[in-house]
């Protein structure tokens, strides 16, 4: 990914987040050195309509490159336990402990949303 893209990364997704997890609205922090070629790893913390902090349904994105495509991991943040998504040409939930497969949870329909979201609006950037 290209600087400019890196920089305005952050704005990007949490417009993508609070578009796909209506009502909830969404802060962007990097947790990895964002120097890092082509692999960002963000937490969006999410916050109700009268900006009360909602930690349980913060999340953890990883965006990395495998090979010319583009592949994302959504997570809980504080809750280790629950199912991740990884997200490449289709989704795929996971158990967290194990990685094997699973059902999709009841409240994973929106990740998904995300998830497909930022693919697309990150495959069609400058200097991706």
């Amino acid at each position: 990914m290209s600087e400019p893209l890196a920089a305005n990364l952050p704005q990007l997704v949490a417009a993508a987040a609070d578009l796909c997890r209506k009502p909830l609205r969404h802060a962007v922090l990097p947790l990895s050195d964002q120097s890092a070629e082509h692999e960002f790893i963000l937490r969006l913390e999410a916050r109700n309509l009268d900006g009360v902090r909602c930690a349980e349904q913060d999340l953890e994105l990883e965006i990395y490159p495998s090979g010319k495509d583009l592949n994302l991991t959504l997570a809980w943040s504080n809750d280790p336990e629950r199912p991740l998504l990884w997200h490449g040409s289709h989704p795929v939930w996971m158990e967290a402990g194990t990685g094997l497969r699973c059902e999709r949870p009841q409240d994973g329909a929106p990740l998904e949303s995300l998830a497909r979201r930022l693919r697309a609006q990150l495959a069609f950037m400058p200097g991706q």
